[in-house]
């Protein structure tokens, strides 16, 4: 019989940096950079070094990179997180209006920074899903496709994108007719046209093309 697939093991960064005597240690992800609308949401979290030696509990197994979940998986994984007392957590949302201002990638690591600050307990080491942060003000670790290779970067990649897609629910409340529920912000068709029709709304991206410099031919 063909040898199985080992499964990955996703708290071996984690657990490399606890040998060291490196704690706690913080996952750090974000969740839309792309859209037109709405804030950029950045989560951090710790989890219990404990897990080291006890290894992961087996509700959270399962934990993953949230666009590969379910919206189900998520929002379970996002109650359980916010839940247990022995995981640290921080989210923050920096708004479009940031983003105009700042731009989108200085306003993503500007909440990376807010997001690992407002931790109950100051990191010594995060890992961070993608590149390097440059302006980052913490000793860390860029993984691609960190979110699913790390259970910490895992997490915090589920409270970033729960909270903005409940985020984009409340705007179609707001403003509705932009499909904010579906399509949560990203440039669709059915986004396009509705921009088109009603023209940009206040949580519009004016930095974003094509709202800021309309193209006829995106709208048709």
């Amino acid at each position: 019989m063909p040898a199985k697939t080992p499964i990955a093991d996703r708290l071996s960064f984690e657990r490399e940096l606890w040998s060291q005597g490196i704690s706690p240690i913080a996952g750090v992800d974000e969740a839309g950079r792309g859209p037109l609308a709405g804030a950029v949401v950045v989560a951090a979290v710790i989890l219990p070094e404990s897990w080291m030696s006890a290894g992961v509990p087996e509700h959270f197994r399962g934990l993953n990179d949230s666009k590969k979940l379910s919206e189900s998986a998520r929002d379970r994984y996002f109650d359980l997180l916010l839940t247990d007392q022995s995981i640290h957590h921080s989210i923050i949302a920096i708004s479009h209006t940031e983003i105009d201002r700042l731009n989108i990638l200085a306003a993503t690591h500007s909440g990376m920074n807010q997001a690992l600050q407002s931790l109950p307990c100051r990191p010594a080491h995060a890992l961070v899903d993608g590149n390097r942060v440059p302006s980052l003000a913490f000793p860390q670790s860029a993984l691609v496709k960190g979110d699913s290779r790390s259970y910490s970067i895992a997490a915090a990649s589920v409270l970033a994108k729960v909270t903005r897609d409940r985020l984009m629910l409340d705007a179609e409340q707001l403003y509705p007719g932009y499909g904010f529920d579906r399509h949560k912000g990203y440039p669709t068709p059915d986004h396009l046209e509705a921009i088109r029709r009603l023209g940009p709304c206040p949580i519009h991206r004016r930095s974003f093309a094509p709202i800021r410099q309309p193209d006829p031919d995106l709208f048709t």
